[in-house]
């Protein structure tokens, strides 16, 4: 069954850290660009980051660029979503994904417009 699924979601004071997964299995998930992306119950889903398939390529919109990072395991067939020095407004619940033709440029922004596989997502919760 060709699915993502991620891990790694939870409560975290602001400043704090956490790591997301995000596994595939089915497919490899080297061969596609990932885009990870957030969104908060009432409010539209918005792109966080993404990386690209061979090329190396990684972007982060501004409201996360210095504080997230996203990185390849390609012996896990995972992506991770590092998250640093958290603040209370990056509360919402994430999701990994992808499709045969999506991308990941160096220009931005993160886009879903040719997503075709979202992972089930995790919380993240930023509170003291």
């Amino acid at each position: 069954q060709v699915q993502l699924v991620e891990s790694g979601g939870g409560l975290v004071q602001p400043g704090g850290s956490l790591r997301l997964s995000c596994a595939a299995s089915g497919f490899t998930l080297d061969d596609y660009a990932i885009g990870w992306f957030r969104q908060v119950p009432g409010k539209a889903r918005e792109g966080v980051s993404c990386i690209g398939s061979s090329d190396g390529v990684t972007y982060y919109e501004d409201f996360v660029k210095g504080r997230f990072t996203v990185s390849r395991d390609k012996s896990k067939n995972t992506v991770y979503l590092q998250m640093n020095s958290l603040k209370p407004e990056d509360t919402a619940v994430y999701y990994c994904a992808t499709g045969r033709e999506n991308y990941c440029s160096n220009y931005g922004p993160v886009s879903d417009s040719y997503i075709e596989l979202w992972g089930q997502g995790t919380l993240v919760t930023v509170s003291s």
